[in-house]
């Protein structure tokens, strides 16, 4: 008899369970909960045996659509540029206005503002109030804002980039809610740095991120300072890599993007860059005049606060050639197996420096003496093409340069025959391409429907939006 009562208590329990569940249903039906993150959950309700009210989650669904937005300013040494990103949640760029990125520049640099560091912040002005324009009121203040100094401050004396760099900084705390997140956003970018930023940069662009590293391209860039190249190689090269000389860089950065861990070598060449370059092989041309400028001109060369004679005496591209090598200090001792120039190791090529694509001021001034048209943005090259150009260059007297190269800036004519010159001398001599090994010319890469800036600041913007993402999912 009392085996029979405790069954029909025990079977009056089962009954009540879901009696009481669906009561609890009636008054409180499934919730589903929101938040600014655009997370729904559904929530189902039971009761324990101790007749406390448990919350279970049953389905977690995201139909996140936020975006986050980057503004970088790239402070070179020929001028200051901005750009602004905006990202989904997969980090995919979205377009802003009809556009892929927001970008502007002004010259000069912030290095030619050396006597004057207020003048050096002011001049960023009008770029921030672009950037401010171009993201969202409510978002300023959640948007990383960096700004990385390239060659041009790192070229200068004594305390003056810091004091520049400081007044920067000040600009943007006092005249912008943007999110500084420390003052090491606002600095002198090393040269793995920008090699790197701009690898991750354009193989993110061309959807080469994950896949093997022979499958990536390997970078050259050419600015105002400097001259960077990065390219991936394999973990047997790494293993190889020599260590680096007191003062010396790290040639090799280890880093993991999209799920696949890559080997970058990559080395800046300080000095190197074009505008650098014209200072160095005019000092090594001194006071008796340059075979590398145009006959016919006769002036000087300002760079970094120092002034070169600028003068005309005999131009020629062979004569030209023998100076840019010796600026290239190519006969330097090599310590390594392999060099480029200047007793710098090459990174033992590979294939990962198979496929070239080369920037910056090599798609200006081969835009510029046409044997590449401007509004392709990218285009298949040779190095010989900067050698002819050379040739018609350096027969050019200064007085008809103007309309043999009509597309040529004036400020630039008297040094276009020493520009194509030394082009041409640094991807042969200098980083050993063959004169008709194919290369791929790059101001912007096809993205999407649209057209990226094929530039650093882009690199740079994807680690500060997941810096960003990942310091407030850890505030949660």
């Amino acid at each position: 008899m009392m085996m029979k009562k405790k069954n029909i208590g025990t079977s009056l329990i089962l009954l009540l369970v879901p009696l009481a569940l669906l009561l609890v249903l009636y008054v409180n039906p499934p919730h589903y909960s929101s938040s600014s993150s655009s997370k729904t959950s559904l929530h189902l309700y039971t009761i324990n045996p101790h007749r406390k009210l448990i919350s279970h989650i049953l389905l977690t669904s995201s139909s996140e659509s936020s975006s986050s937005y980057a503004v970088i300013f790239d402070a070179g040494s020929s001028g200051s540029r901005v750009h602004v990103y905006q990202f989904d949640s997969n980090l995919d760029l979205l377009s802003i206005e009809g556009e892929l990125e927001i970008y502007d520049h002004v010259e000069p640099g912030l290095s030619s503002y050396a006597s004057n560091v207020t003048a050096a912040a002011e001049s960023l002005i009008g770029l921030l109030q672009i950037a401010e324009d171009a993201v969202p009121q409510d978002l300023h203040s959640s948007t990383p804002v960096r700004v990385g100094a390239t060659a041009g401050l790192r070229s200068l004396s004594g305390n003056t980039s810091e004091e520049i760099l400081e007044e920067v900084r000040k600009l943007l705390k006092e005249k912008s809610d943007f999110k500084l997140e420390s003052d090491d956003s606002v600095a002198v970018l090393d040269g793995i740095q920008e090699g790197s930023y701009l690898w991750v940069a354009i193989n993110y662009l061309l959807g080469n991120l994950g896949k093997e590293y022979g499958e990536t391209v390997g970078v050259v860039d050419l600015g105002g300072g400097s001259v960077q190249m990065s390219y991936a190689i394999s973990e047997k090269a790494y293993s190889n890599a020599p260590t680096p000389k007191n003062g010396e860089e790290t040639y090799v950065k280890e880093t993991y993007l999209k799920g696949s861990k890559y080997y970058l070598y990559v080395h800046s060449y300080l000095g190197y860059g074009l505008l650098a370059a014209r200072a160095g092989l005019l000092n090594v041309t001194g006071d008796y005049g340059s075979p590398c400028i145009l006959d016919g001109y006769n002036g000087d060369y300002t760079y970094s606060g120092i002034t070169y004679n600028a003068s005309a005496f005999g131009s020629s591209i062979y004569k030209c050639r023998k100076v840019a090598d010796k600026a290239l200090r190519l006969s330097d001792s090599c310590s390594y197996i392999n060099c480029t120039f200047s007793g710098i190791w090459n990174g033992g090529g590979g294939i990962g420096v198979s496929n070239l694509y080369v920037g910056s001021f090599f798609f200006d001034r081969a835009a510029q003496v046409g044997f590449i048209n401007k509004s392709d943005h990218v285009a298949k090259a040779y190095p010989a093409q900067f050698k002819d150009a050379a040739t018609l260059a350096c027969q050019t007297k200064f007085e008809d340069a103007a309309s043999v190269f009509p597309s040529v800036d004036e400020s630039d004519l008297p040094y276009i025959c020493l520009d194509l010159v030394y082009q041409y001398s640094l991807l042969v001599d200098g980083f050993g391409l063959k004169p008709w090994e194919e290369i791929t010319l790059v101001k912007k890469v096809k993205y999407q429907d649209g057209w990226v800036e094929a530039a650093w600041p882009l690199g740079s913007a994807i680690e500060a939006v997941s810096s960003s993402s990942s310091s407030s999912k850890s505030q949660l």
